[in-house]
């Protein structure tokens, strides 16, 4: 092997740029590995915001994707990118990739992300950072268990308390009467609401509600 091979073998931040040159010469895994070990950032940023092909061409439409898996799950990505796919992608396999991130701000977007699977949000409702849990909290994709649970937190910040005990009112206005119900209450139960909420929900049109939030109200 010639000493100018071996250079460019050893040389990590050609990886990334190389993967699209060898695409149609690489397997699939081997130029998912190149770019999962990449340390050329720059690289990395631009397989990130390269446009995807047109899904009429499935095998490349695929290939991307697959490939943006490992873009995701690189660190030298920079964050913004990563913050980019988390917010804009509707691919599970790079959404579940990026749940994981050790940046806040990157857990932050996927707990946003409208098309992340109902597990996948429900997973960041327990997240060790309060914003990551607040944003999942609100996305439309969470279920009402998590939501109740979410009221129930003593942990939970009054702000998201607020638009909890908001859900089948102002929020949410069709919401499934009960269970919406019953996430109020929860609020109304919770140490941290506010006096505003509580003073909104003790004229709930739930009685339960309204009770709740009355003995609360007496207690303070």
């Amino acid at each position: 092997m010639s000493d100018e091979n071996e250079q460019h073998e050893n040389d990590p931040q050609a990886d990334a740029s190389n993967a699209d040159e060898t695409v149609d010469f690489e397997p699939l895994t081997a130029t998912y590995e190149r770019l999962r070990h990449s340390t050329d950032s720059t690289a990395l940023s631009e397989f990130a915001r390269r446009p995807l092909p047109d899904r009429s061409d499935q095998a490349a439409f695929s290939r991307a994707t697959a490939l943006l898996e490992a873009v995701a799950g690189n660190a030298h990505t920079p964050v913004e990118d990563r913050v980019f796919l988390a917010e804009t992608m509707p691919f599970p396999n790079i959404l579940v990739k990026l749940s994981t991130d050790e940046s806040p701000e990157v857990r932050k977007a996927v707990a946003g992300n409208a098309d992340d699977k109902n597990w996948l949000v429900g997973r960041l409702t327990k997240d060790e950072s309060p914003e990551v849990r607040a944003t999942a909290l609100r996305n439309k994709r969470t279920s009402w268990k998590m939501r109740l649970e979410g009221a129930e937190d003593s942990t939970m910040d009054s702000d998201t308390l607020d638009f909890l005990g908001s859900l089948g009112t102002q929020v949410e206005p069709d919401a499934p009467v009960v269970l919406a119900t019953m996430v109020r209450r929860a609020v109304a139960l919770n140490p941290n609401v506010s006096d505003r909420m509580l003073q909104q929900l003790a004229q709930d049109a739930s009685s339960d509600v309204q009770k709740a939030a009355q003995r609360q109200l007496a207690e303070k």
